[in-house]
């Protein structure tokens, strides 16, 4: 499981719809099609359901949507405070 494909997953669970979120992501729809059946194979589990032409999470898609989340969040929280810290050192260093 990649950074990558955990970005990609969330946002086609953003957008609910697969064409919409690589328009998004500046890629093209079968890349992003085969990037997200390949986290479900790698899962064991289908993380979307169709309805009509839109995608809804399935309930696997909701609890690794949650764990997604959580993890974008931390990454910026690190970023935030590294930066942070390279401010204070900067100042200090003056």
């Amino acid at each position: 499981m990649e950074l990558l494909q955990l970005k990609y997953f969330q946002t086609v669970a953003f957008t609910e719809h697969v064409s919409k979120a690589a328009k998004l992501l500046n890629i093209a729809q079968p890349s992003l099609s085969l990037t997200i059946r390949r986290l479900e194979d790698e899962l064991g589990t289908k993380l979307f359901e169709r309805k009509g032409r839109n995608i809804q999470l399935s309930s696997s898609g909701k609890i690794l949507l949650k764990h997604v989340n959580r993890i974008f969040t931390e990454i910026e929280n690190a970023q935030m405070e590294i930066q942070s810290e390279e401010h204070q050192i900067a100042n200090a260093i003056r």
